[in-house]
């Protein structure tokens, strides 16, 4: 018999569903949450668009032939030559080779003698795209871009989280509720039946009956509200609550926790130490800081285009064969110069002009960002520090409020009171429960407020 106790017991215990808990919400919006995933392709993007900015330092490839096969000249070309751009000085590498047959110009520069010719050089720009140009100021942004992409994603994790974290206890704090006015309502309703008794019997008169009736009717419409809350907030709370196909589950009632406990206030609250590494911390100051250096990056370029253009060529080619022409040496090595000044450089000094004004207010908003982080810590403590008392008083409430209807319950049935003294008191006590909840949500609430203001999922 007993072992038939212990199965039962046993299957009971297992069938009972485990109470859903805050890190089992929270674990699932970091892996399945639609708007966080979205985030977390933006790195994609980003790593996309870098790689196309790392484009424009590809080798590059050309081949050209031409042919003259009616004229004076009978000659013909092919050409194939490699190019390609280094990330300093603006300078670029080139090597090719050529060659021609028949006869051509003297002044074709396409000609080389029987058997072709390679060539080999470097290009410098040692003014004007030299220290940056357009090439490698858009694989600096891009890169600044991809950095980006981190305090974007913390953001959107803290401020998720935080999401969650209210709906979560939303939807608890409604479940209770929804228990707290059912229990209210079984106790006027076990009262109607002695009630009625006592009426027939002559010894309480039937409107009192009556009143109570009211009273059931009364307690029913807020259950009825209670549930619509506790169905929205489960609604609310199934968008983050997801199972392993990604779709939305909703939270079932039996899996409502029983009471919350409030944590102890973090360590630390009210400390200026705390705030200022919360500062550090926060995602919006890393983003500025990363903006602000992709405007230096338009400055640098500003400051670029006002530059003349001072190109420098070397280069050397080296003949194969000994004929048909006896201008070419075998061997020539080459260098050239050449300048171009901009009279007018409008275009560049208002890009410049722009980017220092954006530097400016990049600094001004970064000035405003650190205060405004400050004030909402230190908020975030106060509110915490407040919820923590005012739950107290609370649940001291309910204890007072208790009592008093224990005393009038005593009355009652002693026939020394009456039905509406008790519903007064039985009134208040619901009232007191239903604050102690609100005051238990605002704990909770505050509580993560204030972990959201110090980016404590960041540390």
């Amino acid at each position: 018999m007993r072992s038939w106790v212990l199965l039962l017991l046993t299957t009971c215990l297992a069938g009972a569903a485990e109470p859903l808990r805050l890190p089992e919400v929270l674990a699932s919006v970091q892996g399945r949450y639609p708007p966080l995933l979205i985030a977390l392709i933006e790195q994609d993007i980003a790593a996309g668009r870098l790689r196309q900015s790392e484009g424009a330092f590809d080798l590059g490839f050309a081949l050209r032939a031409g042919v003259t096969p009616r004229g004076y000249y009978d000659g013909s070309t092919g050409d194939v030559s490699l190019e390609q751009r280094l990330p300093f000085w603006g300078a670029n590498l080139f090597a090719g080779y050529r060659r021609s047959s028949g006869m051509l110009a003297d002044y074709d520069k396409d000609r080389t003698q029987r058997d072709g010719e390679f060539r080999a050089g470097l290009r410098f720009n040692l003014l004007r795209d030299g220290f940056i140009d357009r090439p490698r100021a858009d694989l600096l942004k891009a890169r600044l871009d991809l950095g980006l992409v981190d305090p974007f994603v913390d953001r959107q994790r803290l401020d998720i989280s935080r999401a969650a974290t209210r709906a979560y206890y939303g939807w608890v704090i409604a479940g209770q509720r929804e228990k707290v006015a059912r229990e209210q309502l079984r106790i006027a309703e076990e009262r109607a039946a002695g009630l009625t008794e006592q009426a027939n019997k002559g010894m309480l008169a039937p409107i009192v009956v009556t009143d109570n009736e009211r009273l059931i009717v009364s307690r029913q419409l807020t259950v009825t509200q209670s549930r619509r809350r506790w169905e929205a907030a489960a609604l609310e709370l199934s968008l983050f609550l997801r199972g392993p196909d990604d779709q939305p589950i909703l939270p079932p009632n039996d899996r409502l926790p029983a009471a919350l406990s409030p944590e102890p206030l973090p360590a630390g609250v009210g400390d200026s130490l705390v705030v200022e590494s919360a500062i550090e911390r926060r995602p919006e100051l890393r983003r500025i800081r990363l903006v602000r250096e992709k405007v230096e990056v338009d400055r640098r370029l500003a400051d670029n285009a006002t530059l003349p253009n001072l190109d420098l060529t070397l280069g050397v080619t080296r003949s194969q064969g000994n004929g048909p022409y006896t201008d070419i040496r075998r061997e020539e090595t080459r260098a050239g110069l050449e300048m171009r000044l901009p009279l007018q450089r409008n275009e560049a000094l208002g890009r410049r002009q722009a980017a220092d004004a954006e530097l400016r207010r990049l600094d001004q908003d970064l000035n405003f960002v650190r205060d405004r982080i400050r004030v909402e810590v230190r908020d975030g403590w106060s509110a915490l520090q407040a919820a923590h008392e005012q739950l107290g008083l609370a649940r001291r409430n309910v204890e007072l409020a208790d009592v008093l209807v224990a005393a009038e319950q005593t009355r009652f049935r002693q026939g020394a009171g009456d039905l509406l003294a008790l519903q007064l008191r039985e009134q208040a006590a619901l009232e007191a429960r239903f604050a102690e909840l609100s005051s238990v949500s605002d704990y909770f609430l505050a509580l993560a407020d204030y972990r959201a203001a110090i980016a404590e999922e960041l540390r």
